[in-house]
């Protein structure tokens, strides 16, 4: 009598054990199904080509929006952007960068050259930009080739309207202890950026 209810109680509390067990797992399930939702909630936000909300296209637009260092408007209609601003190994940062032109018609970026005669030979560029150390008070200009022609982005014909365009300039990095300076080109306002170490 005794062994039979020991074998009822045992019987019980392991049907207990596999339906706790089972109820446990059916839960950690479902609280992974809510957390892909939260996340997929997450990334309906990021606009995609097609709208297909795929994983690959939603990776790749995520490092174009999390390295702007700084955005600036001006120009009757003309954002400029800079991406990256990187020290190199040689004692050069490249600074990177769209422009976007919204102007209401097609942009040739004339006043990008410089007053520099010796850029004259550049035709439409950022080659007038330049690097401004508030702190050691020096102003770093674009650097040239031997022919006088810019380390620097030449808009071949220019950017057409609502079009963006990418660019480039390379200048003589600032001294270690700078770590931000202010970047500007044409009549666009400055714009602070952080240097970052090349890698």
């Amino acid at each position: 009598m005794n062994l039979r209810h020991t074998m009822k109680g045992r019987r019980t509390v392991t049907a207990v054990a596999i339906a706790t067990g089972l109820v446990l797992t059916v839960a950690g399930c479902g609280g992974g199904g809510d957390d892909d939702k939260s996340s997929d909630k997450g990334s309906s936000s990021t606009p995609s080509a097609k709208g297909d909300g795929s994983d690959d296209e939603q990776d790749a637009q995520a490092p174009t929006t999390g390295s702007v260092l700084a955005e600036v408007k001006g120009e009757n209609g003309l954002t400029l952007t800079v991406t990256s601003a990187q020290r190199d190994n040689g004692g050069f940062v490249t600074v990177e960068g769209t422009v976007v032109n919204n102007t209401g018609e097609a942009w040739v970026p004339a006043n990008w050259l410089g007053d520099e005669k010796e850029l004259a030979n550049n035709g439409a560029s950022i080659a007038g930009a330049n690097l401004v150390d508030q702190t050691g008070k020096k102003k770093y200009l674009v650097l040239r080739d031997t022919s006088g022609r810019c380390l620097c982005t030449q808009f071949t014909g220019g950017v057409d309207e609502g079009a963006t365009a990418q660019w480039f300039a390379q200048f003589p990095a600032p001294p270690e202890s700078t770590t931000s300076v202010d970047f500007q080109v044409g009549s666009m306002p400055p714009a602070t950026i952080e240097l970052s170490e090349d890698e």
